[in-house]
């Protein structure tokens, strides 16, 4: 029996591994359809900020409370996997507790300890449940956010429920194995009780070893297929970020937040203009576009910051055309830009790893027109993610290549645009009469 199991083991953790394997081949093939952007220098600062900002989680401790219990499940989330690889290796080789063997009395101390974790990462999903549920948080209401309707709002409710099966697994299969053990039960080895789970074992009073047994095995392969189901629902879901945080945060732009990259085919043209030397040092050519009309028109980087998006909506809740009724969403911006990724990455299954084009685009067809013209620029968004996602740089890239190359933009936009040209300045007046508004002001502040 032992050897059906560990045959089994293996070929459903064979099964999870190619699905994730798969899965990340695909996303790495989408992110890479991005223009080349070079984000490597300064390593230390950047080992520095990813360190503070997705291992140290120090944009969530702007909200203490939050910071905490968002800490506790991801400090869980990390550390639990180290019983879960004991767990692979009990499975793989057909044992038992691998490691109480050689860590003796330390490993129920480790054990406890994940247990301590565990209750953490319980209790933290509750209070988030409640949260969402009770609450309700407005930034996290589809009623109030269209972009949360369906299955994002699902989404988030199923991963808190699905982790709080998962530790209640843990802990009354813990539960059962103590009872086993002091009941002498070969395959159990003596660890003694652990600091949670020995609480539940009145659970198990009047059990016998058989019913314990298939308790605990049942437990055991719940938890572990979970954990397996859960790394490759991971890579569909908008959890995804608890990978990438990591890499994302790494190549974050160094620059000042509020300093937009200017285009160098402009640039170029600019300074042929003005007779200063053409910066490429040879003739200006013609971009095939200009700005962004889909993500194979944006940075390898702006794709990234798409998968990595958390759905916190701290980006919208900060955004103040959204604050004001407007339609647009940074939130929303980063949420149609991953589903643009995954049609794409669709395609390109579908046809031997190749884009064959299907007759959409970002704009337009995911992110409407409206909603980009609604951006102040203020950065408010790209200040709030914790993740350092920048939403504003693919709003002037969609809005550029309405502008530049489709040459539609607000009538208002025009004719300031004309008035830049003509005046130097926004407003429809020469820049000698630029003053006049002050003539009079001393006779007035006089009197």
């Amino acid at each position: 029996m032992e050897a059906i199991q560990q045959i089994l083991f293996i070929v459903v953790l064979g099964i999870a591994g190619w699905m994730v394997f798969q899965r990340v081949q695909l996303i790495k093939s989408t992110i890479n359809l991005g223009r080349p952007e070079d984000l490597t220098d300064q390593p230390q600062r950047r080992l520095s900020t990813m360190m503070r900002i997705a291992f140290g989680q120090k944009k969530m401790f702007d909200k203490p409370l939050i910071g905490i219990l968002h800490f506790a499940v991801y400090a869980g989330f990390i550390l639990i996997n180290i019983e879960v690889l004991e767990i692979v290796l009990d499975g793989i080789l057909g044992k038992h507790r691998l490691f109480a063997s050689f860590l003796g009395s330390f490993y129920p101390v480790l054990i406890g300890f994940f247990e301590l974790l565990a209750v953490a990462v319980l209790l933290a999903c509750l209070v988030f449940l409640f949260r969402r549920n009770v609450v309700k948080v407005a930034r996290l209401q589809p009623v109030r956010h269209r972009e949360m309707n369906g299955w994002p709002a699902l989404d988030g409710k199923l991963i808190l429920i699905f982790e709080i099966v998962l530790m209640i697994a843990i802990l009354t299969m813990n539960a059962a194995d103590s009872v086993l053990q002091d009941l002498g039960s070969a395959h159990y080895p003596k660890t003694g009780n652990f600091w949670f789970s020995q609480f539940l074992k009145p659970l198990f009073e009047g059990w016998n070893e058989n019913a314990l047994i298939r308790y605990e095995r049942a437990a055991w392969w719940f938890h572990i297929l979970g954990i397996f189901a859960f790394a490759v629902y991971v890579t569909y879901s908008k959890h995804l970020h608890i990978i990438l945080a990591f890499p994302n945060t790494y190549f974050s732009r160094l620059i000042p937040k509020g300093e937009m990259k200017n285009m160098p085919e402009i640039t170029n043209e600019v300074k042929m203009m003005l007779w200063l030397e053409n910066s490429s040092g040879g003739t200006s050519e013609v971009p095939e576009r200009f700005g962004a009309k889909d993500v194979q028109d944006l940075s390898w980087k702006n794709l990234m910051d798409a998968y990595s998006c958390t759905e916190c909506g701290r980006c919208t809740a900060a955004c103040p055309a959204n604050i004001t009724g407007k339609k647009l969403s940074p939130r929303k911006i980063m949420m149609d830009t991953r589903d643009r990724l995954e049609d794409v990455g669709r395609n390109m299954k579908a046809n031997g790893g190749k884009f064959v084009d299907d007759g959409k685009s970002l704009i337009g067809d995911y992110i409407l027109e409206e909603e980009i013209l609604a951006c102040t620029t203020c950065n408010a968004c790209v200040q709030e993610c914790p993740v350092l996602i920048n939403p504003l740089d693919i709003i002037l890239q969609l809005r550029r290549y309405k502008v530049m190359d489709e040459a539609h933009a607000p009538g208002s936009w025009n004719t300031m645009f004309q008035n830049l040209d003509t005046n130097q300045a926004p407003w429809k007046f020469y820049a000698g009469d630029r003053f006049n508004w002050t003539e009079g002001l001393e006779q007035k502040s006089a009197g």
